[in-house]
């Protein structure tokens, strides 16, 4: 249940979740927002700074993504 994440950059993140079905719908400044392209009501959004995504950070936007961790490890 505790996997630990690897470090990921926010665009390696968004790569993955658009093989997961996501969208982009917009970019606002250093953000993106994203948006399951058969459901809807699956919003994220994914910040875009230099370096790689805080370990929490990424594991919310999976949790918010409805995947586990395992299964967005193989996305990437």
């Amino acid at each position: 249940m505790n996997e630990r994440l690897p470090a990921v950059t926010a665009r390696q993140a968004i790569r993955a979740l658009e093989r997961a079905g996501f969208v982009v719908s917009r970019t606002s400044g250093s953000h993106c927002r994203l948006i399951h392209a058969r459901d809807p009501t699956r919003k994220l959004t994914v910040p875009v700074h230099s370096g790689d995504l805080k370990r929490g950070t990424l594991r919310a936007i999976i949790a918010q993504s409805g995947m586990t961790v395992a299964e967005f490890m193989a996305l990437l």
